[in-house]
């Protein structure tokens, strides 16, 4: 299935008892508490699962916030396959599945032998599978906020020793995916938050509509073709959402002038770098690599650009990506005082600009990216 879980080589259940459910729950503990991501905290505790007991798969789902769906996370083993497997990758588990309202109303882990005799299973012999465990995940509020599943394709009696298993694994993670998704909620909400706050610039800059989301997802893509992920990659968008954010400080004289500034209006505008950083240094939660966005991405790969001057590599390397998106999608785009250039206009004039107010390996990058247009690089 493309796009979905892959199959995985799994030891065979009861192999590797060498180590004890006592220093496997230890090691899970801190890789959990270590854990950057709630995907990255369930991997091993899945893999234990299909390792040490009959399930042939495991899968962590996690409600999606402001839907009534619980979308795969992570998962080991063999998934089941077809068109309502695909679907459910999708789309989602639904919270009325009547495993889902089960889980809502107990605290603990639920076994089924076999799921054809189980109302509450409804749904997964249809999926070929027969044998299932799962255990709630709730938030603070007593809220089910995940569901931790594992399953066979045959039936299956679970032992005493897989069930105590797998309450002493998903008894720790429960603990820490409500950690971990109370802070991947709280992200989101600044994720929101700052966006807005960059939309609410742009909408008293009226001809710059659309650029901010334009440029936030141009920059993400690049930043992701040269190999940024998981928390730079959110630092890189969360300085785009905020990269003209001190423009806020300029009298509309400067910013809605039609033409070229004069020296003094010119150098208030180069200001505005630094009045964007010392706003967003009131926010406590902001990364550092956004803060490089907003105060660097006007220097130049020569050190001709402001507001210190920066050179080569001394420039932070988000600031660096987003530097030539910025300029392509202002490029392209219709101001009061110019046309709107061509895809191909724009491509040549960034590439004229490698190595001297970008960086030639960003560039080179972006022109990878980049499509027959018209719009920003396909």
């Amino acid at each position: 299935m493309a796009g979905s879980f892959p199959p995985r080589t799994v030891t065979a259940p009861g192999s590797g008892q060498a180590t004890s459910v006592a220093d496997l729950t230890l090691g899970l503990t801190r890789m959990g508490l270590m854990a950057p991501d709630l995907g990255s905290a369930m991997r091993p505790a899945l893999d234990a699962l299909v390792e040490r007991t009959a399930a042939v798969g495991a899968g962590y789902f996690q409600l999606r916030e402001g839907s009534l769906t619980f979308h795969a996370r992570a998962a080991s083993g063999e998934m089941p396959q077809g068109p309502m497997m695909e679907a459910l990758l999708a789309h989602g588990l639904p919270a009325e599945l009547p495993l889902l309202r089960a889980l809502t109303g107990t605290p603990g882990a639920l076994f089924f032998a076999d799921t054809r005799d189980h109302v509450e299973a409804a749904g997964f012999p249809d999926l070929g599978v027969l044998a299932l465990t799962a255990a709630p995940i709730h938030d603070g509020g007593g809220r089910l906020v995940g569901a931790l599943l594992s399953h066979a394709f045959t039936s299956h009696e679970w032992t005493e020793e897989e069930r105590a298993l797998f309450a002493g694994v998903t008894g720790l993670l429960s603990l820490v995916a409500a950690r971990l998704d109370a802070e991947e909620r709280e992200q989101a909400a600044h994720e929101g938050a700052l966006r807005v706050l960059g939309l609410t610039l742009e909408a008293r800059d009226a001809e710059t509509q659309g650029h901010t989301d334009r440029v936030t997802a141009l920059a993400v893509r690049l930043g992701a073709a040269l190999g940024l992920r998981g928390a730079e990659l959110r630092a890189l968008r969360w300085g785009a959402y905020l990269h003209d954010l001190g423009k806020i400080s300029l009298p509309d004289a400067i910013l809605h002038h039609p033409g070229r500034l004069d020296p003094p209006s010119r150098a208030r505008m180069e200001e505005h770098v630094l009045d964007g950083a010392r706003l967003v240094g009131q926010l406590p939660f902001l990364p550092q690599g956004a803060l490089d966005v907003i105060l660097s991405h006007h220097e130049w790969w020569n050190g001709q650009g402001y507001p210190h001057g920066l050179a080569g590599e001394a420039i932070p390397l988000g600031a660096r990506i987003f530097a030539p998106c910025d300029v392509y999608d202002a490029l392209v785009s219709e101001r009061p005082y110019k046309r709107a250039w061509t895809h191909a206009e724009a491509v040549d004039y960034l590439a004229a600009g490698s190595g001297t107010q970008f960086d030639p390996a960003v560039v080179a990058a972006l022109l990878q990216l980049a499509g027959d247009g018209p719009g920003q690089p396909a």
